[in-house]
């Protein structure tokens, strides 16, 4: 449905469409879900012709038909081409919601996500993009402002769909108000808002717990029309665990549980967890093809998200054709997880839980590393090859130890030719460390990767 800035405002086309923000919230409210139980299923939307099997959720605001399977743009091919191909392929089996951020690749992707989506009629697609104002320096609201006014441009609209304050949690609730409050940002977007040059404004969360409580505790004052959480299967029970140098404050089952009772609905990011949830030792996925021989982990991943009746899409980061392919699938329509299959895969989680891995998700924010190491890079190959079971070593007197030592080195030479990027080059500068989402302790984890290479 498209509607038209420049005579209708926000609050207008809730009157037209004769629903109000509050009677929305209300009508959720009335009916608590069970959502692991299987004792309500979500109001989905198919289709409606031949070619086209997408699932739909509906927008509770505004009655947008959102695509249950959304393509998150970070991870994008350099070449346009290929970009525009991808496009082409989600915009004809249905996709019809694009995430991008004026962060990733400095501005760049925001670039290709607008030429892109320019070559079709702007009530094809929703645009969701964010205030990237991590950085200090742009909390000063002139210079956020020109952020926002930028993106814009590089998108090539009048106005934004959905649009986030991107990755609070940061600095806990101290920071949120640097970043948005103290400055008047927040009061300008929701002007923005009810002008139309917003459709629908939200935020994405990373880090501090209070951070997220504080702003869905205000949702009398600021109406939130959608956040963006991290929530796979892993992360449901198993987020806020304390090892291994990094920490998370609120598992997965927390943030969704808030927002459906905030009656928020929920935009969903790493549904594999960085990929990691896309790959699985043999074991564990034996398991899963004994019920379904014929499914990969990652639509297991993409199933299980999705099938939660809060959910308004799952953002998937998709650079090849292959993968786009076969996450359409998964979607053409969705077929929810059934009780036993919820069952199944919080077994599964509890096994992945112990394993030593790092909880990094490849979303290269705390790239570029002063020093040239490829820290996405190193911590990827490590996760995998503690799901190879090549980690952790055993004992040094075991028959196989060397052996599994050399198996170690070799596929990281394989992963990362050039050594310049290894993890023995990191010194400790702590550069990265604000920028991780994941609040990683990455130096220590680099040294662990040290160590198990230089262990004799």
């Amino acid at each position: 449905m498209k509607k038209d800035p420049s005579n209708m405002n926000r609050r207008q086309f809730l009157q037209r469409l004769g629903v109000g923000a509050g009677s929305a919230l209300a009508m959720m409210a009335m009916e608590p879900l069970n959502v692991l139980a299987g004792t309500k299923k979500p109001d989905d939307v198919v289709g409606g012709d031949d070619s086209v099997k997408m699932t739909y959720r509906v927008q509770h605001g505004s009655g947008e038909k959102i695509s249950l399977l959304g393509f998150g743009m970070m991870r994008l091919p350099d070449d346009q081409e290929d970009v525009d191909r991808l496009v082409d392929y989600a915009i004809a089996h249905g996709v019809n919601y694009f995430d991008t951020a004026p962060m990733y690749k400095g501005g760049r992707n925001e670039d290709q996500t607008g030429r892109a989506l320019s070559r079709y009629p702007r009530d094809k697609y929703y645009i969701a993009t964010k205030m990237s104002n991590q950085n200090q320096r742009l909390w000063d609201f002139d210079a956020a402002k020109e952020m926002y006014e930028r993106s814009f441009e590089r998108l090539r609209v009048d106005y934004i769909d959905y649009y986030l304050l991107h990755s609070i949690g940061g600095g806990g609730v101290d920071g949120l108000k640097g970043r948005f409050l103290d400055n008047g940002l927040l009061d300008f977007l929701l002007k923005e808002r009810e002008a139309g040059r917003i459709r629908h404004l939200g935020f994405s969360y990373h880090g501090d717990v209070s951070a997220f409580d504080w702003l869905l505790d205000r949702q009398d004052e600021y109406h939130w029309d959608f956040a963006q959480i991290q929530m796979n299967y892993l992360d449901w029970r198993h987020a806020s665990l304390n090892k291994n140098g990094w920490r998370r404050d609120a598992d997965a089952e927390y943030l969704y549980d808030k927002l459906e009772k905030t009656g928020v609905q929920a935009v969903i990011m790493e549904p594999l967890r960085g990929g990691a949830l896309g790959r699985m030792n043999d074991d564990l996925m034996a398991r899963l093809q004994a019920v379904r021989p014929d499914d990969t982990p990652a639509s297991w991943a993409f199933r299980w998200v999705a099938s939660h009746p809060n959910i308004l899409t799952t953002l998937s980061g998709i650079n090849q054709m292959e993968h786009m392919e076969e996450n359409i699938r998964t979607f053409s329509p969705l077929e929810p997880c059934t009780e036993a299959e919820n069952v199944l895969l919080a077994e599964i989680a509890d096994v992945m839980a112990g394993f030593p891995t790092i909880p990094c998700t490849t979303c290269s924010y705390c790239m570029p590393c002063p020093f040239g190491v490829d820290i996405p890079g190193n911590f990827a190959y490590y996760n995998d090859a503690v799901s190879k079971q090549i980690l952790p070593l055993p004992d040094k007197t075991a028959v196989d130890y060397l052996t599994r030592k050399q198996q170690f080195a070799d596929g990281l030479l394989e992963a990362l030719p050039d050594k310049s990027q290894w993890a023995n080059q990191c010194t400790d500068c702590e550069a990265c460390l604000p920028k991780c989402p994941q609040q990683i302790r990455i130096p220590n984890q680099m040294a662990r990767i040290v160590e198990t290479l230089s262990r004799r």
